[in-house]
C-alpha cells in the first residue's frame, strides 16, 4: 500500500478544519493562540511518527528499501544485486621497428588519451600470437602490429569507450611504440540498479516451484547481466526431436559467449533442470547485419556529427538485439530519426544488399556489420 504523506503545514490545516467542523461556534486559531499551539504541537508529534514509519518501510519492504537496505533484505532470501560487468574489446598494438620479435605481455596496462579508463591485456589461447610460455602475444620479426584483447579495469559502463580513445602504453613493454583500439569497446554494465533487482526478484519468487521456463529463464539471468536467452524444449543441438532434451541458447551482446560463460549458466540451469532431463547450453549462432542508409538534413545541420550519431546508435541497436529477434527494416529508419533530431529523411536503407527485414533462426542473433551512414 502506497503511503500517502502530508508536511508539517498540510497537518495543521487538516488538524484545525477538523476542530472547527466539530465545532458550533467560531475558534481562535490565529498565530499564537492557545489552540493553534496545541494542534502545531501535536502535527509535530505526527510528523515525527510519519518519518518513523517512512524509515521502517525502507528496510521492511522490498518495494520501499533502497541500497544496502534492500540488499539486506534480499539476502533473507538467498538472492544477491548482480556485479558490474567489464568492457571487453580488442586493441592494436604496433611498433616503429620490426627487426625482431616483441611481446605483449598478459597483464599489460594500456589507457585513454584522457587518462580516467585503464585496460588491461586478457589471456586467450585462440587469439593469434598467443604463447603460453612467453606470458603473452607474441610480434615475430617483420610484423608491425599485433591485436590483443583487453579488458576495463573498472567494471561498469564507464568502460564503453569509442574507436581510437585508447592510445597510452602505460606498462613497460619493450620494443612496443603505440596502441589504439580501432572498434569500441563494449559490454559493460553497472551494478544491477534497484529497480532490476526488485524486478528479478518477482522473477525469484515465481519460480521457487523449479523445474518450468521460467525458473530455468531466472537462472540464467541470475549469472551475469546484460544475457538474452532462447528456451527450446524437446529438441537437440541439431534441431531434430528428441523428448527430454531442451536447448538454452544464451547470448552476453557479444554473440561468442565465453567458455567460462556457458559452463556457469551450464551450472545455473542444471540446478532447477527436471529431474530425468537432459539439456544443452550453447551460444547464438552470428548472422551479420551489414547496414546502409541515406541521411536528409537540413542545409546549415551538421553532417558529421550526424553521421557518427547515427551510425553509433544503429550499431548499438543491432547488437542489442535478443536470440532469435529478426531486424527489422523500419526499425532502424526510427533509430536513425531519434538518434539525431535534425533527420528528417532516411532513403537508399538496405540490410545485406536487401531491401527487406533480416531474420534468423530461433537460436540465432542479429550482430553488427559494417554500417554505412551518407
Amino acid at each position: 500500500m502506497q503511503l500517502s504523506l502530508q508536511n508539517f503545514t498540510t497537518l495543521v490545516q487538516n488538524a484545525a478544519a477538523s476542530v472547527q467542523a466539530s465545532s458550533s461556534q467560531l475558534l481562535d486559531l490565529t498565530v499564537g493562540s492557545a489552540l493553534r499551539a496545541v494542534l502545531e504541537a501535536n502535527a509535530s508529534l505526527g510528523l515525527w511518527m510519519q518519518w518513523l514509519i517512512v524509515q521502517v518501510m525502507q528496510v521492511t519492504r522490498a518495494a520501499t528499501s533502497v541500497g544496502t537496505d534492500l540488499d539486506t533484505w534480499l539476502a533473507d532470501f538467498g538472492v544477491s544485486r548482480l556485479p558490474a560487468v567489464a568492457a571487453t574489446g580488442m586493441v592494436t598494438v604496433g611498433r616503429y621497428t620490426a627487426l625482431g620479435s616483441a611481446v605483449v605481455p598478459f597483464g599489460a596496462v594500456v589507457r585513454t588519451q584522457d587518462g580516467s579508463q585503464s585496460f588491461t591485456v586478457t589471456t586467450d589461447p585462440t587469439v593469434a600470437g598467443y604463447d603460453a610460455a612467453l606470458g603473452g602475444y607474441v610480434l615475430p620479426a617483420g610484423t608491425y602490429s599485433i591485436n590483443v584483447p583487453v579488458e576495463a579495469e573498472t567494471a561498469g559502463q564507464s568502460g564503453n569507450v569509442l574507436a581510437g580513445t585508447i592510445t597510452l602504453l602505460v606498462s613497460a613493454t619493450p620494443g612496443l611504440d603505440t596502441v589504439v583500439n580501432q572498434s569500441p569497446l563494449s559490454g559493460g554494465i553497472d551494478v544491477e540498479s534497484d529497480a532490476a533487482v526488485r524486478t528479478r526478484f518477482q522473477s525469484f519468487l515465481d519460480t521457487r516451484s523449479q523445474a518450468t521456463p521460467l525458473a530455468v529463464g531466472y537462472a540464467v539471468q541470475g549469472v551475469q547481466q546484460g544475457l538474452t536467452y532462447l528456451l527450446q524444449e524437446n529438441i537437440n543441438s541439431s534441431g531434430n526431436a528428441q523428448l527430454g532434451n531442451f536447448i538454452v541458447t544464451v547470448d552476453d551482446g557479444s554473440g561468442d559467449p565465453s567458455s567460462a560463460l556457458i559452463t556457469a549458466v551450464n551450472s545455473a540451469v542444471d540446478l532447477v533442470r527436471p529431474v530425468g532431463t537432459t539439456f544443452t547450453v550453447q551460444g547464438p549462432a552470428v548472422t551479420t547485419a551489414a547496414v546502409s542508409m541515406t541521411l536528409g538534413l537540413p542545409p546549415s545541420a551538421d553532417r558529421p556529427s550526424a553521421v557518427a550519431a547515427v551510425t553509433a546508435a544503429v550499431t548499438s541497436y543491432i547488437n542489442a538485439l535478443a536470440v532469435g529477434a529478426p531486424l527489422a527494416l523500419t526499425r532502424l529508419a526510427q533509430v536513425a530519426y531519434d538518434a539525431w533530431p535534425p533527420v528528417n529523411n532516411v532513403s537508399n536503407l538496405m540490410i545485406n544488399g536487401d531491401s527487406a527485414d533480416l531474420s534468423v533462426p530461433a537460436s540465432g542473433v542479429v550482430k553488427a556489420g559494417l554500417v554505412t551512414v551518407s
